[in-house]
């Protein structure tokens, strides 16, 4: 099996960074077809940033959770949809880590660029039969599936014993094309169908072993960051790609200052006017603290790591809300910076008004959104039981 060195933050980041012109070059490619180009993937390949959730015994990075929320903002100031593939990819490739070792050999013992997408969500039944499963349902939402070689996938099992989650390669899958959407069209999240699909009953894991004993393999059950919960991890991979996407924007904003004038009014300067000091400094310090929040989440993540403590329920909570209020943050700096992007700002090769419909994408997402994550973490600090599972 290969051992590989980790790339450090600092190099990582460049790599992102390296990505982002052909990023921004392929935008509106992306919007349009509703998908990410092949240079686009070869990139990100080469790049080697799909290995740094891969496990290190198949040449991956096992990098840090900053490492993660870094490398994702630096994606998203190219391009949200493809941001918003790599995250899915490192937190379903770290997934993977959790079956059976002979599991894992088969997803990446053959390609070190396998790419694991999926969810939790049920959308299908399991039925028990002579050595594993028959998968059949539908499923909604399955992000990057169309660049993924593998598929985690929820479904009920018959028998009465509660949800299962399977590994399932994604030719396996029938795809129907609906993503036709105003947020991430580029993401490619379409619907995908099982008919009758088997699988063999290693690939099978009930649920709630992921909220509890939740790595399988002897190998990666040692290593301290497959002891990290699985929606702790998913904080972690998916805050980036919200404070790159501000950053962006903001940017985009300043470097569109010069020669602009606020129509209408006096004011033959954008830049020379109070109301736009007023903007620009509060969305940058509602950046500043959505980014500081998700360094100072991540650095917990690595100090639990290191000393291998138990991840309390309250902690569970606190990952939560970190994730929703890092997109409520995020949110609120690029909406301001949108409403004083005058009306050029529509324009579809301006990517101010694309970036805010992203950004609202992945602000509303069921792990995501604010509302429901601050409402958990009021309720137990309330002294009651989370209403939620998952955690």
């Amino acid at each position: 099996m290969l051992q590989t060195k980790t790339p450090s933050r600092v190099e990582l980041v460049k790599r992102a960074a390296d990505v982002v012109p052909l990023l921004r070059e392929r935008s509106l490619w992306i919007d349009e077809n509703r998908r990410l180009p092949d240079d686009v993937i070869a990139a990100l390949e080469d790049s080697g940033l799909l290995k740094m959730q891969l496990p290190t015994q198949y040449g991956g990075y096992e990098s840090d959770a900053r490492s993660l929320v870094d490398v994702h903002a630096e994606l998203a100031k190219g391009d949200n949809s493809a941001a918003f593939c790599v995250s899915v990819w490192a937190l379903l490739n770290w997934m993977a880590g959790l079956w059976p070792d002979s599991v894992q050999e088969e997803v990446f013992g053959a390609n070190p660029n396998a790419r694991v997408c999926g969810t939790l969500a049920l959308g299908g039944t399991a039925a028990r039969v002579d050595g594993g499963w028959l998968f059949n349902g539908s499923w909604r939402f399955n992000s990057a599936v169309l660049h993924s070689h593998w598929k985690i996938t929820a479904a009920m099992a018959d028998d009465g014993s509660g949800p299962v989650t399977a590994l399932i390669p994604v030719p396996d899958f029938r795809i129907v094309d609906d993503w036709h959407t105003n947020g991430l069209p580029g993401s490619g999240s379409v619907t995908t169908v099982a008919e009758n699909v088997f699988v063999p009953a290693e690939r099978v894991i009930a649920t709630m072993d992921f909220f509890t004993d939740q790595c399988k393999s002897e190998t990666n059950k040692v290593k301290p960051g497959y002891q990290v919960p699985m929606l702790v991890t998913s904080t972690a991979a998916t805050a980036g790609q919200l404070i790159g996407s501000a950053k962006y924007v903001l940017e985009t904003f300043l470097d569109r200052l010069d020669g602009r004038s606020i129509t209408y009014t006096d004011y033959t300067s954008q830049r020379e006017a109070p109301v736009t000091h007023l903007q620009v400094g509060e969305a940058a310090l509602l950046i500043e603290e959505a980014e500081t929040r998700a360094h100072l989440f991540a650095d917990l993540i690595t100090e639990k790591m290191r000393t291998n403590e138990e991840w309390t329920q309250q902690e569970r909570v606190r990952s939560r809300v970190q994730l929703g209020r890092v997109a409520q943050l995020c949110k609120q700096a690029v909406d301001i910076i949108a409403m004083a992007s005058g009306g050029s700002s529509i324009f579809r090769e301006v990517p101010i008004t694309r970036v805010q419909r992203d950004v609202h994408a992945v602000s509303i997402h069921a792990l995501t959104h604010p509302g429901t994550n601050i409402e958990l973490y009021g309720r137990v600090l309330c002294g009651l039981e989370p209403n939620t599972p998952y955690l």
